[in-house]
């Protein structure tokens, strides 16, 4: 990989067995990535790229702006989401293990009396992985007779750099745990997004028209899911 300055924007380039010049710009910051062609000289990347300056500073504007997460305390009456749908949480002490359920718009979240901010949201957390391994492996499993690819194993966890990777070597995906926060479609599209990586790993023009073909609207679904508020810390994307 090797970097470029376009004026104060700094651009990481890729060269790949590609035809085109792809260019993107990534949230929650708006990182820019550019893969070119293997032959393609880095000059006329440049020249490119600063071709495309208007529309870079207007897609990092619309990024920056996201609107973010304000931080959570784990207090009555504070807002929560599940798949997409605003719950008001009821936090209730008992001498018992720590539970959390969902009825209408009402979350509840039991815990062991004293149990500080922290503590709560591991429970938190702790659940909303537990609700994405219930949903994932029927997604899975009802994608991969169309893709014709199998998933060895999955994982849930906590990811700061983006929603979800893979590991063609090994078959297998992440996922992070923020998915169960947003509306289902959300969630499928990562999941056939990181599936498709077992055909195809890079994010070249084939992969583009691999997720066209088996999800004509997934471009749809990446504007959903960029537009919605993430965490409020800053992701080291």
């Amino acid at each position: 990989m090797t970097k470029i300055k376009l004026g104060e924007i700094e651009a990481e380039v890729t060269f790949k067995e590609i035809k085109n010049v792809h260019l993107s710009v990534h949230p929650p910051m708006g990182r820019v990535r550019i893969s070119a062609p293997i032959r393609m000289k880095l000059d006329t990347v440049r020249v490119f790229a600063i071709s495309k300056l208007g529309w870079i500073k207007q897609q990092q504007r619309k990024l920056v702006a996201q609107e973010r997460e304000t931080s959570r305390d784990y207090v009555n009456r504070e807002s929560h989401y599940v798949w997409g749908k605003r719950m008001l949480l009821t936090v209730i002490e008992k001498d018992q293990p720590p539970s959390v359920s969902v009825r209408v718009k009402k979350m509840t979240m039991s815990v062991r009396p004293g149990a500080d901010r922290g503590q709560k949201q591991e429970i938190l957390e702790r659940w909303y992985r537990e609700q994405l391994r219930l949903e994932v492996p029927n997604l899975i499993a009802r994608w991969e007779p169309h893709l014709g690819v199998t998933v060895e194993r999955f994982f849930v966890q906590r990811m700061k750099t983006r929603w979800g990777s893979c590991n063609p070597a090994t078959a297998s995906i992440r996922l992070n745990t923020d998915l169960a926060k947003k509306p289902a479609q959300c969630l499928e599209y990562i999941v056939v997004h990181e599936m498709m990586h077992l055909l195809e790993p890079t994010h070249n023009a084939r992969f583009m028209a691999l997720m066209d073909r088996y999800m004509p609207q997934w471009q749809e679904h990446r504007q959903l899911l960029n537009r919605l508020p993430v965490r409020h810390e800053d992701w080291e994307y």
